[in-house]
């Protein structure tokens, strides 16, 4: 029995929702709560796959409408390509994920498993709900309940700096909350209804649309965690169990694009010209901001997230071509910004779900995310190391994975953009190229830094000498995940055109034909020298041949070879005496020294200091200058503004009772006039 894509999709929510219920009333047999949480994820996502693949074949709208409980909230549903494209990476990284907590999970045996199957499951039901939902009562319901879903993950831990992160995390939350909600407001102030349908009825132009725009441009971007509100990201994201941090930075931030585009684009149609130019601004500033926040980080979750806002930000260029696209109008430049936008999105959601998921089989066997604390681990865990590689060359855009179509398509839309005859994009153009090339190099000095300072050198600890390789439930979810990155780089010519059917639902012109060479035009037929399955063959026949060469030369050069520790001025060697995290990335810190907060750590040498008897001067740490001078201060000032409000907080039953009369009588006021 074949189902429709919308019965798919409500088939797929309900399996969460159960997997999440059952999760909770399983939570005294843990072993059972574990399992089932993840085999009820693992058909939920499957459900969305199935859900999703048909709309982006095809390109066509599925629809539902009932009526509500209430006038103006009707429950209308619609599944078009863009939110067909997030639940396709909603519902890829979710079997991936369940997959793999179905072994991590079980290290927090004790410390309520049931309630993180129940918060992950209602996490991901809520996100797959609200792609689809077309009304804004229900779209901000079900972005409240993600935001208080993930909430309750990031402090599973309960230690100071889960709760910190938390706090912060749930402050900016809901800032960005408020504003969406002033916007919907604004909306519906003109339409008369919450129905996203009669918002796009309403062609709004002029002050009123721009100001739209800029509420949800900064409230979804909190979500998102674009600059300038990206500081909950860095802290909330490590704080959380590895396959949760996996989602939120694979797919949770993604919602807040998604957002962006929806009401900049399908709902005010992106009109004005320089909506795109901030867009792209945006992008721009993220995206090296971000990378160069990763880049100083010796955390390796931390690293991680900030990778995210760098990211975030390429998605953001794309975005940002597109709306420039639709504003000129320039139909090519259009389709080739949210081509690369969209591809990009499910490209990032994958591999960094996968390094996440690395991440976590580190700190699931050597017990520390700190890069100073690891290194050999590629001895130890091999198959983790694959994987972890194979995200770390996807997101550097290196070739056959991923990554590099993507970014390819991204420089394919700047260079559009530079074409225009309008001085601002001739002049943003090379800009934003400029800043994408920059973000690519540092992006891989970043993560050749994470990949040796985990897996290559001598451990570091002792926990990282007895590391053994991950179970085989994670072993198989991160090896998925490499896999899927490889297919989606070779096989671009396939892929591509769902990519044109998401783009074609966003310009309403015909999807624009994709040639193997990565060439797109509508209706142009061309081929290019270009071919990612040759170019692929090329790149991964290289290295065999010259392991095969030296193969054939090792037996000849053993005799010759004697081992042994390298000089170490007398001393006997020890761990501290590699070069660490930090050693490899301070020029860089200095160089940009005024984005960072430069600060000196005393890290002696127990063997040096006793034989000088004086302390040595150790690493020097970076710490993001705008989260110390901004969103820190702000967050603090919030803290205290709460502390003043708390002498409400009486426990008098009979006040709290006024309070409730006096709102009521307040609401009825404002409804009246």
């Amino acid at each position: 029995m074949s189902l429709a894509p919308l019965q798919w999709l409500l088939l797929s929510v309900c399996l969460y929702g159960a997997g999440a219920l059952l999760s909770l009333l399983l939570a005294r047999l843990e072993n059972l709560a574990i399992g089932t949480s993840s085999v009820f994820g693992m058909a939920g996502a499957a459900c969305g796959l199935a859900a999703s693949l048909p709309v982006l074949q095809t390109g066509t709208v599925e629809r539902f409408l009932m009526d509500g409980p209430f006038e103006f909230a009707h429950f209308a549903v619609r599944l078009d390509p863009l939110a067909a494209l997030l639940l396709l990476a909603i519902s890829a990284l979710t079997l991936l994920a369940s997959l793999y907590g179905w072994s991590y999970v079980r290290e927090y045996r004790g410390r309520g498993v049931g309630a993180m199957g129940f918060f992950a499951n209602a996490f991901i039901a809520s996100m797959t709900a609200l792609v689809a939902m077309d009304n804004a009562f229900y779209f901000l319901i079900l972005f409240e309940a993600m935001s208080l879903a993930s909430y309750f993950l990031v402090i599973f831990e309960q230690d100071e700096d889960a709760v910190d992160a938390g706090f912060l995390y749930f402050l900016i939350a809901h800032t960005g909350s408020v504003l969406i909600l002033i916007a919907f407001f604004l909306l519906y102030a003109q339409s008369g209804s919450l129905d996203f349908d009669s918002f796009r009825a309403l062609g709004l132009d002029g002050p009123l649309a721009s100001v739209v725009f800029l509420l949800a441009l900064f409230g979804f971007g909190a979500k998102a965690g674009m600059v300038p509100l990206h500081g909950w990201l860095p802290r909330a994201h490590p704080a959380a169990p590895s396959h949760a941090s996996a989602l939120m930075s694979g797919v949770m931030v993604k919602i807040g694009v998604f957002g962006i585009i929806k009401v900049g684009v399908d709902i005010l149609g992106a009109h004005t010209a320089w909506w795109g130019l901030l867009v792209l601004a945006i992008g721009g500033v993220s995206a090296v901001l971000g990378v160069l926040y990763a880049l100083a980080e010796q955390d390796l979750k931390r690293l991680l997230a900030y990778s995210t806002v760098e990211n975030v930000g390429i998605i953001l260029l794309g975005v940002g071509a597109g709306m420039l696209g639709l504003a000129a109008p320039q139909p090519l430049l259009a389709a080739l910004g949210f081509l690369a936008a969209g591809y990009h999105l499910l490209n990032h959601a994958l591999f960094k779900g996968l390094l996440f998921m690395g991440a976590g089989s580190i700190l699931y066997r050597a017990h520390s995310k700190d890069m100073e604390q690891l290194g050999g681990l590629a001895a130890r865990m091999p198959w983790t190391a694959l994987s972890f590689l194979a995200g770390s060359l996807a997101i550097c855009a290196l070739p056959p994975f991923n990554g590099f179509v993507s970014e390819w398509f991204t420089y394919q839309a700047l260079f559009a953009v530079s074409q225009d005859a309008g001085f601002a994009l001739r002049l943003a153009g090379p800009l934003a190229m400029v800043m994408l090339a920059l973000t690519g190099a540092l992006a891989a000095m970043a993560f050749v830094k994470a990949y040796g300072m985990c897996f290559s050198s001598a451990p570091r600890s002792r926990h990282a000498a007895e590391a053994t390789e991950a179970p085989l439930p994670m072993r198989a979810a991160m090896l998925l995940a490499a896999l899927a990155l490889l297919l989606l780089g070779v096989g671009a010519s396939a892929v591509s055109p769902l990519m044109a059917n998401v783009a074609a639902s966003l310009t309403h012109a015909a999807p624009a034909s994709v040639t193997e060479g990565l060439a797109i035009h509508p209706g142009l037929h061309a081929k290019t020298m270009v071919s990612m399955p040759i170019l692929a063959l090329l790149l991964i026949s290289l290295p065999l041949c010259v392991l095969l060469a030296l193969s054939i030369l090792r037996g000849a050069r053993l005799a010759r070879r004697q081992q042994g520790d390298a000089w170490a001025c007398g001393y006997a060697q020890e761990a501290s005496m590699s070069v660490g995290p930090q050693g490899l990335t301070q020029p860089v810190a200095h160089m940009f020294a005024p984005l960072y907060r430069l600060r000196s750590q005393l890290s002696p040498s127990s063997k040096l200091e006793a034989a000088l008897e004086r302390t040595i001067a150790g690493a020097t740490r970076a710490e993001p200058v705008w989260d110390q001078r901004l969103v820190l201060p702000a967050a603090r000032w919030v803290d205290r503004l709460a502390a003043c409000i708390r002498v409400l907080q009486h426990g008098d039953f009979r006040l709290y009772c006024l309070y409730v009369v006096v709102a009521l009588v307040a609401l009825l006021l404002i409804v009246a006039r």
